[in-house]
């Protein structure tokens, strides 16, 4: 069976539309009149890419999930098979609490696989953008252990905290951004509108007029005549930037610069780590093996240096290093994550010791971020104190003077 849109009225002559199974285009139709509706129109609810057109095509028209859909989906999923209902029954409820037609028509397609006898992380490789490779190996080592929904509840965890720190870090960097455009909206407002209207005051005075003065009055005239192409200017050099940066070796080489910044390297550093140990801590735990595993957790580190490092030491387990011994190869993991994988990997608990360590790093990553926006807002408000204490002397400088002249 397959998934079908469908646009029909019903007897009252109003629109209706929604996705149903079926084995054809004239079952829809058929069942569509057997509840009273008119079809107007029936179609797949996912075309089929083509022979001969590019994968680039086929990745652009496959649905995506946001964090927090794949989250729901995975949990709901996770809940209703631990409850033991079977896998189609299961991917038949959650398509039903989908609040989009792109996650219901996903689902569906999904369920019309595993109806044909194919496995559920088969059916989710159909769609690479809603599940990533981390979902579909975890779910393919489920299945083949025969503990699919206690492997679906651990990926639901991981995937409800991976969206809690993503919120979290949007929600702390939401007062420097306002802050940062308010600052920038007043100087320019103050610049552009407020100082030209003074300066006619002092423009039939012969009186020399204070360098602060000159250079405020200077800054307000480049921002009337150049402001506009000033920002033009910026925006264009900013996408030259992104096009030069999607390079390989220019990215890895500035992410591996990146990395040696104070404060921001150590950031940097922390958060791609928890990823890295959070991702590899789950597959394992799941039951894939721990190359397979180091692979598909070097995809979510975003940082290209590291996650080259990553495939080295990949490469090296394979040769049959332990996994302490390829990382310390690469000095730029931290000690203590690697005793404590040398302590997992001698114990037999390796999982939960790569657990602590995402843990640990996703806490310090957490306190410098906390420390720097706490430090950002601050130093914003100063910086535009300081701006517009620097336009007012610069306006009262020559009041003042001309006062001292008539006395």
């Amino acid at each position: 069976m397959a998934a079908f849109e469908y646009l029909a009225l019903d007897i009252n002559g109003r629109e209706k539309k929604g996705i149903v199974e079926a084995d054809s285009h004239r079952q829809v139709r058929q069942n569509l009149r057997d509840k009273d509706l008119t079809p107007l129109s029936v179609k797949a609810s996912e075309k089929k890419v083509g022979k001969g057109i590019p994968s680039l095509f086929s990745g652009v028209l496959r649905t995506s999930l946001s964090f927090n859909e794949r989250a729901l989906l995975v949990r709901q999923l996770a809940t209703l098979i631990a409850a033991g209902l079977p896998v189609e029954e299961a991917l038949l409820a959650v398509s039903k609490q989908g609040n989009r037609n792109a996650i219901q028509s996903l689902v569906l397609n999904v369920r019309s696989k595993v109806l044909e006898g194919y496995s559920l992380a088969q059916g989710m490789a159909d769609y690479p953008r809603a599940f990533p490779a981390l979902h579909r190996s975890t779910v393919a080592a489920g299945e083949s252990a025969g503990h699919l929904d206690l492997v679906l509840a651990r990926l639901a965890d991981f995937t409800e905290t991976q969206q809690a720190s993503i919120s979290k870090v949007k929600q702390a960097l939401v007062y420097p951004i306002i802050l940062l455009v308010l600052t920038l909206a007043i100087l320019g407002g103050l610049l552009g509108y407020v100082v030209p209207d003074i300066v006619e005051v002092f423009a039939d005075s012969e009186q020399e007029l204070p360098w602060l003065t000159v250079a405020v009055i200077n800054t307000s005239d480049f921002v009337v005549e150049w402001g506009g192409l000033f920002l033009l200017l910026l925006l264009l050099v900013g996408l030259g930037l992104i096009r030069l940066f999607r390079s390989p070796k220019i990215e890895m080489s500035f992410d591996k610069k990146l990395l040696g910044v104070p404060v921001v390297g150590k950031l940097s550093l922390g958060n791609n780590i928890s990823q890295f140990a959070s991702t590899l801590s789950i597959l394992t735990s799941s039951g894939v093996p721990l190359v397979d595993a180091m692979q598909i957790s070097s995809e979510v580190l975003s940082n290209t240096w590291l996650r080259s490092l990553v495939i080295d030491a990949t490469n090296r387990v394979r040769e049959g290093s332990t996994l302490y011994s390829a990382l310390d190869q690469s000095t730029y993991f931290p000690p203590m994550m690697l005793h404590m994988i040398a302590s997992g990997e001698a114990s037999g608990e390796l999982d939960q010791m790569l657990s602590r360590v995402a843990e640990h790093q996703e806490a310090d990553a957490s306190m410098i971020l906390n420390v720097l926006v706490s430090l950002f807002g601050p130093l914003m408000l100063v910086f535009m104190g300081g701006a517009v204490f620097t336009i007012v002397m610069a306006i009262l400088l020559p009041i003042i003077n001309l006062n001292q002249l008539v006395l």
